[in-house]
């Protein structure tokens, strides 16, 4: 039998588990943590569960006035009306615990139930091949007991950890990374985020929608640097108009406690203080202390290990899957990753790794979901796309919900109007991607698009309109 084992057992490892096992392997998932990962424990779940009270607490502010929702009040009356409705976060983080724990159970038994053993440590390889082919892992075990796994394959799906500046160390109690910030009793009264990617755009928004003051630091002219320009323009704009201190071309230099204080001194000497700090700077790739180099595994200046198309690094019969490889740093690309490295290694049909056709969300209010080719491919001229772009404010749905932000974009190629990419911003909006990326990836046009049936009225109407303008302006001669 085929001895298959999986260092880390977030979505790349857990999935690559399922599918070994399902293809009749001997699998050994080794993790310290639990399974799910970071992914599951620290990150995507926790955050997403924190946003959802977010969404009702923005909906419910942004709302409830223009779609004439009286509420109650006996607050008496002063210049400034108090918020309504108030978040208890301690409540609020705690059933975050307990829902990340809950989906890390559900994980294990998954793996179990698929006939594959779960050992809990850190493991690591063991020098190079041996002559048969396999490899060695060591694994230091709970309770400081090493024990010696042979492998036909390993797979390493080891994730990340937050980076740290040296002058901004956190302390898990005002100044916090963003594995810290479910350990919080209280809302922060004044949050300052530095770092305005999607970890900071999301945590910025969600506290800012709770009820925090929120100031968000970042380096670049715009948040969400990477992300359709247009999309974070909205995305800016409703930052600032729901209060939220955006400080662009501002880069954080330190940060340090002051009693109950914090203060975040800029490159350029200015000082901004808060309550807490959040620093959302990126990530370092969990592959230091495996052995990995020593095993004849490449590791860019990173730290990230490179893999190919189908998950293989350097070394023969070993495999890497996930934020660990600095691919693409998302849940569904760590596990597609994982799924590919055991079904070639198996010899089941695969096809390599496309990332043109994953999609992506930032959940923020409005959510950015895109797919395929961007903006910033057909201005460097990567591709040569026409793009038509669909405010909501023109979709009937979207004004009976009162929904003022937010567009549908879509890229086709000139002539044949096959769809290359898109991105919609608006609520939910992780939701709406997903005929634009069926579309991507199957090679559908504007007008397969266009002449297919959607729901009046609804917000994926006006993905459909997109699709009619742009057919049209390739029948008119237009691109």
């Amino acid at each position: 039998m085929t001895r298959i084992v999986i260092i880390g057992g977030g979505p790349g490892g857990y999935e690559a588990a399922l599918v070994a096992a399902q293809l009749g392997a001997e699998v050994t998932v080794v993790d310290c943590d639990g399974l799910g990962g970071a992914s599951v424990l620290t990150d995507c779940v926790p955050s997403k569960t924190l946003i959802a009270t977010a969404e009702v607490m923005t909906t419910f502010d942004s709302s409830y006035e223009e779609l004439g929702i009286i509420v109650a009040d006996d607050t008496p009356h002063i210049e400034q009306a108090a918020r309504v409705v108030g978040v208890d976060l301690g409540k609020v983080n705690r059933r975050v615990k307990r829902l990340a724990l809950a989906q890390s159970h559900d994980i294990t038994a998954s793996v179990t139930r698929a006939g594959a053993r779960v050992m809990r440590g850190r493991g690591r390889l063991e020098g190079m091949q041996a002559l048969d082919g396999s490899r060695k892992v060591v694994v230091r075990t709970a309770d400081g007991s090493e024990e010696t796994l042979t492998a036909d394959a390993v797979l390493i799906a080891t994730g990340g950890h937050p980076r740290e500046l040296p002058d901004a160390q956190p302390d898990g109690e005002r100044i916090l990374n963003w594995t810290q910030v479910y350990d919080l009793d209280e809302l922060p009264e004044e949050l300052i985020v530095v770092g305005s990617g999607v970890t900071g755009a999301e945590f910025a928004g969600a506290y800012q929608a709770l009820g925090s003051r929120v100031t968000l630091v970042s380096s670049r002219d715009r948040v969400l640097p990477g992300e359709d320009p247009d999309a974070a323009a909205v995305l800016e704009d409703v930052f600032r108009r729901r209060g939220m201190n955006v400080m662009g071309r501002s880069r954080a230099q330190s940060a340090k406690r002051v009693g109950d204080r914090v203060e975040v001194t800029l490159s350029d000497g200015r000082v901004i203080t808060g309550s807490h700090c959040l620093m959302a700077v990126g990530a370092v790739p969990n592959s230091a202390g495996m052995g990995l180099e020593d095993a004849g595994v490449r590791l860019r200046e990173s730290g990230h290990i490179w893999t190919d198309k189908v998950s293989r690094t350097t070394a023969p019969g070993v495999y890497a899957a996930g934020d660990v490889t600095g691919v693409f740093a998302l849940a569904s690309v760590a596990a597609m990753q994982g799924r590919i490295a055991m079904y070639h290694f198996l010899g089941d049909a695969v096809a390599p790794l496309n990332l043109k056709t994953v999609s992506s969300n930032v959940f923020t209010d409005p959510e950015i979901a895109t797919v395929g080719y961007t903006q910033a491919d057909v201005d460097g001229g990567k591709i040569d796309a026409r793009a038509v772009k669909l405010p909501l404010l023109r979709n009937p749905r979207a004004k009976m919900q009162g929904i003022r932000d937010g567009f549908v974009k879509i890229f086709c190629r000139p002539g044949t109007g096959i769809v290359v990419g898109g991105v919609v911003v608006a609520p939910r909006a992780s939701e709406l991607i997903h005929p634009i990326s069926i579309a991507v990836d199957n090679n559908l046009t504007v007008e397969q698009i266009a002449n297919a049936f959607t729901v009046y009225p609804s917000l994926s109407g006006s993905i459909a309109e997109v699709a009619r303008q742009l057919h049209t302006r390739k029948e008119n001669g237009h691109g």
